[in-house]
């Protein structure tokens, strides 16, 4: 059963007439369509009995037909109400839909008014969202193979990263040599921003590469992923650039053996509190507990940031197919950062990283 067909399903045994997708990255997910519309429509309609429709901007139809999307796509002009064009599609298929089931984390007021204004009688009870997050959080052996993809050229990256620091160089400079190469191996889209941050900069968690030329006698922070295929790769390392001091070091350790026994420990029927809790009660024992202030690890798939939640307060239990990252941080304002990152997928009786690049301290000679 495809992913369509299990929406079909959930449809069907929940009395639902019709689902209303207005999420892209939800639309490229069922479909294999990656576009951003901005402020026009796309949206992907799904029937518990019927065929489904994509309705997308005319300068995009083309494009959905290439993928292969063997379905109908209809399309319309800038100057036309698409509501009442995708209103026309929908009788004609299934009538009058009562029932509607909706992305109610993402589905704007606006679009639920012009909706309303074509179906008055419509219920816009059915919350897809929840089934939908389920859905992509397990995923299927193939997807699963397109990620260690990407993971293989996030490695590939650390490796020109940890290369190109030198002391000539900024944060930036070092990031734009990243993405370059990748681009010459025909990687052209990070997951995010690379990031690169050295010494003090590293205690930002959501900062970002700087003009400053980069220090000797530092740790260096690099977060990065590529997209592979429409699959994403996500992982951090962080390195020391000439020597560093005893408090630096001890940092880094007590990062590592975090994520180590976090990542070590990781298996089925452990809830995702467990696991923070695990990578938490290493930083907190060695009293750096007030500096880790984020969660250990957010799921990842087409998007960086999926379901679920490896945090305090989550009892969801991990399934085999699940992947999320495994990322303790330590930071310390005006003084050092340290994140240490995989994204795992989970086994039968264990887990199993997208990255490999070493995790050991590497010290890179000031040059």
């Amino acid at each position: 059963m495809n992913h369509i067909e299990q929406v079909q399903k959930w449809l069907g045994d929940n009395n639902y007439d019709i689902a209303y997708i207005s999420d892209f990255h939800n639309i490229r997910y069922y479909t294999g369509f990656n576009s951003d519309p901005v402020e026009r429509i796309l949206a992907l309609f799904i029937f518990p009995d019927k065929d489904p429709f994509i309705f997308a901007p005319a300068l995009e139809v083309e494009a959905v037909k290439q993928i292969g999307w063997k379905f109908p796509v209809y399309g319309y002009l800038d100057h036309e109400d698409p509501f009442a064009l995708i209103s026309d599609h929908i009788r004609k298929i299934a009538g009058n839909p009562i029932k509607w089931a909706i992305e109610k984390d993402n589905l704007t007021v606006i679009k639920q008014e012009a909706l309303l204004k074509n179906f008055s009688q419509a219920q816009l009870t059915g919350n897809l969202s929840p089934f939908i997050a389920l859905q992509r959080a397990i995923k299927t052996p193939e997807e699963i193979a397109e990620l260690n993809e990407a993971g293989k050229w996030a490695d590939f990256a650390f490796e020109v990263g940890f290369n190109a620091l030198a002391q000539n160089r900024s944060e930036q400079d070092v990031a734009a040599i990243i993405e370059y190469e990748l681009k010459k191996k025909g990687i052209t889209h990070m997951s995010f921003d690379t990031i690169v941050q050295s010494g003090s900069n590293a205690a930002d968690p959501h900062g970002a590469p700087k003009t400053d030329l980069i220090q000797p006698n530092m740790l260096t922070l690099f977060d990065l992923g590529t997209v592979y295929n429409g699959y994403i790769s996500d992982a951090s390392r962080t390195v020391a650039f000439g020597d560093i001091d005893d408090k630096q070091l001890d940092i880094y350790k007590v990062c590592l053996e975090a994520q180590l026994t976090a990542q070590d420990t990781a298996k089925p029927g452990m809830t995702a509190e467990e696991l923070d809790k695990i990578a938490r009660d290493v930083i907190e024992k060695a009293g750096y507990g007030k500096y880790f202030i984020h969660r250990l690890g957010h799921g990842m798939g087409q998007g960086e940031h999926e379901f679920p939640s490896i945090m305090e307060g989550n009892k969801m239990e991990l399934e085999p197919g699940m992947c999320f990252s495994i990322e303790p941080g330590i930071y310390i304002p005006g003084f050092a950062g340290v994140r240490i990152e995989d994204c795992v997928h989970v086994t039968q009786n264990g887990v199993e990283p997208f990255t490999h690049t070493s995790k050991e301290l590497k010290i890179i000679p000031v040059k």
